[in-house]
Formats: C-alpha cells, sequence, structure tokens
C-alpha cells in the first residue's frame, strides 16, 4: 500500500503527454500510470522501461487523471473516462477550449481543473545554454503557469495545483484565473494574436528576401528590431524615436483592421473556440 498521490496520464506518449511525464517521473509524491492508445507510441514509452496500462485498469483508483489529448478530442475522451473515475478524484485538462465550450465532461463528485503554461518569457534571465534553449518550457527555463478550478473541491484543487508545478517545472509563478479568462488568454490573445502574429513576421522576412535583401542580413536587421520593438513597447526600455513613430502610425494604419479589437467580443470568443472544436453548433453559456 501507498499514500502517494496516484496520477495518470491519458496521452502519455504525445509530446504535451511525454513532457508532463518525465517531469513527474522525477517526483517521488507520485505514484504514475500511464495509458496510450498507439501501438507505436505505446512501444517508444516501454522502450524506457515505463509500463503502459489501459484505462480500464487505471483510472477507477486515480486521484487525479490527466487529459492530454488533443483539444479536439477532450469532448469523447471525457465521457469515455470521468464516468469512471472514483468519487472525489480530479480530472485535469491541459487547455481551455473544451471547459469553455461546455465539451469537458463533469460530474457533481468529480473536480474539474484546467492548467496551461506561459511557456519562458522572451524577458527571461537564461544563465545556461540549457535554459536558452528551452523554449518551450518544462526543461530547464522557468515558465509561469495559468491555473482555473472548473468545477469541484477547493482542496482537491490544491492537490492538483502542486501536480501542475511539478509537470510544468521550473515553474515561477500559478496564476489562478476563471476558465474564460483562459480562453481570452488562449485562443485570443496567445493564438489569434501572439501566434498569428510571428507567423506573419515570416511572411514579411520572406518578402522582404524576394526584393532582393540577402536573407542573412534581413535575419539580423529583424531579430535584432524585434527584441528592441518588444522591450521599448511592453517594458518602457527606451523611447522610440519621432521617426519611427510616424513610420509604426503608418505600418498600423496599413495592416491593422480598425475593428481589430472585436476579436475581444464574447461572441467572437465563441466563434473561434467553435471552429478549434470543429463544433457542429454554436457554443450555449
Amino acid at each position: 500500500m501507498t499514500n502517494k498521490t496516484k496520477v495518470t496520464i491519458i496521452g502519455a506518449g504525445g509530446k504535451m503527454g511525454a513532457r508532463l511525464r518525465n517531469n513527474l517521473l522525477k517526483s517521488d509524491d507520485y505514484d504514475l500510470a500511464l495509458v496510450e492508445n498507439s501501438s507505436e507510441k505505446k512501444a517508444q514509452i516501454e522502450e524506457t522501461g515505463q509500463k503502459v496500462y489501459t484505462s480500464e485498469e487505471v483510472v477507477p483508483t486515480s486521484d487525479v487523471v490527466i487529459l492530454a489529448v488533443p483539444d479536439i478530442a477532450i469532448g469523447s475522451v471525457s465521457k469515455q473516462i470521468v464516468p469512471a473515475m472514483k468519487e472525489g478524484a480530479t480530472v485535469l485538462t491541459l487547455d481551455p477550449a473544451a471547459a469553455y465550450a461546455g465539451q469537458l465532461y463533469t460530474r457533481e463528485d468529480i473536480t474539474s481543473v484546467v492548467a496551461h503554461p506561459c511557456h519562458p518569457s522572451v524577458f527571461g534571465q537564461y544563465l545556461t545554454e540549457e535554459e536558452h534553449a528551452d523554449t518551450f518550457g518544462g526543461i530547464a527555463a522557468e515558465q509561469d503557469v495559468v491555473i482555473a478550478k472548473h468545477t469541484g473541491e477547493e482542496e482537491k484543487y490544491e492537490v492538483t495545483a502542486k501536480i501542475v508545478e511539478v509537470m510544468y517545472g521550473p515553474v515561477g509563478k500559478l496564476h489562478r484565473i476563471t476558465v474564460k479568462d483562459m480562453a481570452i488568454l488562449e485562443p485570443t490573445l496567445a493564438e489569434v494574436v501572439a501566434c498569428m502574429v510571428g507567423d506573419f513576421l515570416n511572411d514579411v522576412i520572406n518578402e522582404t528576401v524576394k526584393k532582393g535583401v540577402p536573407e542573412e542580413a534581413a535575419r539580423a536587421m529583424f531579430y535584432g528590431h524585434i527584441q528592441i520593438a518588444l522591450a521599448n513597447a511592453l517594458e518602457g526600455a527606451n523611447p522610440f524615436s519621432d521617426a519611427c513613430l510616424i513610420a509604426m502610425d503608418y505600418g498600423r494604419e496599413a495592416i491593422i483592421k480598425e475593428d481589430w479589437k472585436r476579436i475581444f467580443d464574447d461572441e467572437v470568443l465563441d466563434e473561434v473556440v467553435g471552429k478549434m472544436l470543429k463544433l457542429e453548433e454554436p457554443i450555449k453559456h
């Protein structure tokens, strides 16, 4: 017998599942069980010496079940897993979309928590090569995490929050917010804006090179000015020059739509989440 918290990862062979499993295996506080349906990924896990179980074998006795599966699969997977969980257990998901859209299957006697990594900050203090190389987080570079209790007991939330700190570690701060707050942060802030801008910046480099500018020079200029732009605009490191402000205004008028702030409207958030989850019906709250 063991007094350790029993944690089960559903989808332990996936990209996120593998990251979480590697970190949780380093802790002596948890009795970890791995579930993976893909025969290929299952074999990869077993090659590391870890046993892979079926959900029927471990879910009914688990204290916390982590659904490390894609957003679009949370609805169907939770309908299979949550009914099999023991009374008082906790289900943990890694993205807010399904919970926000009402697709996460819940029970009155089950606590549900959502936690998502912020990823290492562009302004982080990285002193080693390993920290600098860990752009995603969960290996060496410190990152913050946003977390929300969707349903259930506060005590169970506290236990799960400690697991979250381990599985996403090293963690700087846990920011407790609501599921809707988290949905505004991702997809709206992080994906609709930040990830889109990152992809757009790559398009901008490609267009610069098409104009005949050597790519090495273009990237050197661009990468340096991205750092300056972020430091000046977000951290207030230095003011932009008057000439730069004029160019920035021209760029905003040429590229940004006047009604861009509508992406923060509830109906747009519902539309984006619905598209992400490939829902046939509008989201109802």
